[in-house]
C-alpha cells in the first residue's frame, strides 16, 4: 500500500494527514502551538512529534511526504541549516522600513510591494547584516534565505536551498518564466537566494538518520512544498475557473480560479501558478484572531445562533487586531475599526461578522473587476466555515453558492501534492 503524508504548518498549530492512493484519509495527527522563544525549535518539534504519532506501520507506507506553511514566513540559515536569527512571521510588517527600496528595485504594482511581502523581510535583513559585521558569527557567503515550508523539508531531506514557487512569488520569482528575474538577480546582496521548482516536485529522499529516528523507508521522497492557504484550495474540491475558496481562520484569505492572471500590489492582489490557470487572491489580517479577542469559542456559537442573519447590521467595522492590513487594502498602517462598540454582546458579535463579510465580498469584487474570471461558487475552509450563521451572512453578500470544501484541512491538500507530484515525476 503506496501512502502520502501531507503537513500543514498553520499560524495556531500544526497538522499532519496520511492519504491512500484513492484519497482516503488513514491518519491524522496534530500539534498545537504554545508560546515559544524559539520559534525554529518549536517548528522542528512539532515536525517529528507530528510523525512519530502515526502508527509505525503506517509509516512504514508512506512513499512521499508534502509540507506547507504560512506565506512569506521566511529565515535565515547557515551553511549547515541552522538559523541564525529569528524567524520573520507571514504578517510582520516590519518590511516598511525598507518599503522604499522595494518600490525601487522592483516593477511597478509588483506582487512584492508590501511591507509583509518575502523581499521586503530579505532586503530588511540584508541591512541588518551589513552593518553588522559578522552576523550572528557566520560567515555572511554563507547566510541561506529560506521559507517555513523549505527549512522543515530540509530537516527532512539534508538538502539545503531548495523552495517552491508558490512561497517564492513574495520573494520576487517570475512564476510566468520560472525564473529569477533581472531585477531580483542584480541585486547585490550577501545572502544567497533558495532554488525553485514546481510544488510537489520531488526533492530527495529521507536521509537515512530521518528514516531510522522517525521509522520511516528509506525511499520515502520529501517533495516540494506550498502555501498553506494554497494547500488548503487543493483539498476544498475547487477545480474549474470561477470557483473560489475562502479559508476563515486566524485570517481571512480568498483564493480564485482564474484563466487570468491578476497581479496589483495597490490593493495586495497577486497570481499564484497553478498548472495552466492562475490562483488569485490576497490575504488579510482580520478574521477569526479578531474574533477570539473578544469572545471565546463556546461563546461565538452560543452568540451565533441569537444572530437574525438575514438583516443587515449597520455597524461599519474594519476588524483588525493591529494597525495594518495587505488585502483588499493594502496599508501597513490601516487603523483598526471597531467603534462604537454595542452594549449587547450578540449587536457587537454581529457587526463584526458581517464586516468580516464585506470585506470578503469586497476582496471578491475587486478581482473581477480587475480581470479574473467572474465568481461561481465559493468553498470555505478553516474555524469560520462551521458558523452556520456567518455562512447565511457572507452568502448574503457574495451572492453566490457557499459549499462545504470536500475536506477542510490544508494537510490533505499538501498530502494530494505529494501524491500528484511523485506520480507525475
Amino acid at each position: 500500500m503506496n501512502l502520502y503524508l501531507g503537513i500543514d504548518f498553520g499560524t495556531s498549530g500544526a497538522r499532519a494527514i496520511v492519504i491512500n492512493s484513492a484519497g482516503l484519509i488513514q491518519s491524522e495527527t496534530q500539534y498545537p502551538f504554545q508560546n515559544s522563544a524559539n520559534l525554529a525549535q518549536l517548528w522542528q518539534q512539532a515536525l517529528f512529534s507530528l510523525i512519530q504519532q502515526i502508527n509505525p506501520e503506517l509509516r512504514q507506507e508512506i512513499k512521499a511526504i508534502c509540507i506547507n506553511g504560512t506565506s512569506s514566513t521566511v529565515m535565515l540559515c547557515d551553511i549547515a541549516g541552522n538559523p541564525i536569527d529569528e524567524p520573520i512571521l507571514y504578517n510582520d510588517a516590519r518590511g516598511v522600513e525598507v518599503l522604499d527600496k522595494v518600490r525601487e528595485i522592483a516593477p511597478q504594482n509588483h506582487t512584492v510591494i508590501s511591507a509583509t511581502s518575502s523581499l521586503a523581510k530579505l532586503l530588511r535583513w540584508q541591512e541588518k547584516i551589513s552593518h553588522s559585521p559578522p552576523y550572528q558569527g557566520g560567515d555572511k557567503r554563507k547566510v541561506y534565505f529560506l521559507h517555513q515550508a523549505d527549512w522543515l523539508a530540509f530537516l527532512l531531506h539534508g538538502k539545503l536551498g531548495i523552495s517552491d514557487y508558490h512561497n517564492a512569488l513574495k520573494l520576487g520569482y517570475d512564476v510566468e518564466q520560472l525564473c529569477y528575474p533581472k531585477w531580483l538577480e542584480n541585486l547585490e546582496i550577501a545572502i544567497k537566494l533558495p532554488k525553485v521548482i514546481v510544488p510537489g516536485n520531488p526533492i530527495s529522499e529521507v536521509t537515512s538518520e530521518i528514516a531510522n529516528n522517525l521509522g520511516l523507508r528509506r525511499d520515502c521522497v520529501v517533495c516540494a512544498g506550498t502555501t498553506d492557504s494554497i494547500a488548503a484550495f487543493l483539498a476544498s474540491g475547487a477545480t474549474f475557473p470561477g470557483e473560489a475558496s475562502t479559508s476563515l481562520g486566524s485570517t481571512l484569505v480568498i483564493k480564485l480560479l482564474s484563466s487570468t492572471r491578476v497581479d496589483d500590489a495597490r490593493y495586495g492582489i497577486y497570481s499564484h501558478r497553478l498548472g495552466d490557470l492562475w490562483l488569485v487572491g490576497g490575504a488579510s489580517n482580520t478574521g477569526g484572531a479578531v474574533l477570539r479577542e473578544f469572545f471565546t469559542d463556546p461563546e461565538l456559537e452560543n452568540l451565533s445562533h441569537e444572530i437574525d442573519a438575514e438583516k443587515e447590521n449597520l455597524l461599519d467595522y474594519y476588524p483588525l487586531l493591529k494597525a495594518g492590513d495587505r488585502f483588499p487594502i493594502n496599508d501597513p498602517n490601516l487603523p483598526p475599526r471597531l467603534e462604537p462598540r454595542p452594549e449587547n454582546p450578540v449587536e457587537f458579535l454581529h457587526g463584526l461578522l458581517e464586516s468580516i463579510a464585506r470585506i470578503e465580498a469586497r476582496g471578491y469584487q475587486l478581482l473581477q473587476q480587475l480581470g479574473a474570471t467572474p465568481l461561481t461558487r465559493v468553498y470555505t475552509a478553516g474555524g469560520g466555515a462551521k458558523n452556520p450563521t456567518w455562512t447565511k451572512i457572507r452568502r448574503r453578500y457574495l451572492k453566490v453558492s457557499i459549499l462545504e470544501p470536500t475536506h477542510r484541512e490544508a494537510a490533505y491538500g499538501s498530502a494530494l501534492l505529494a501524491m500528484r507530484g511523485l506520480n507525475a515525476n
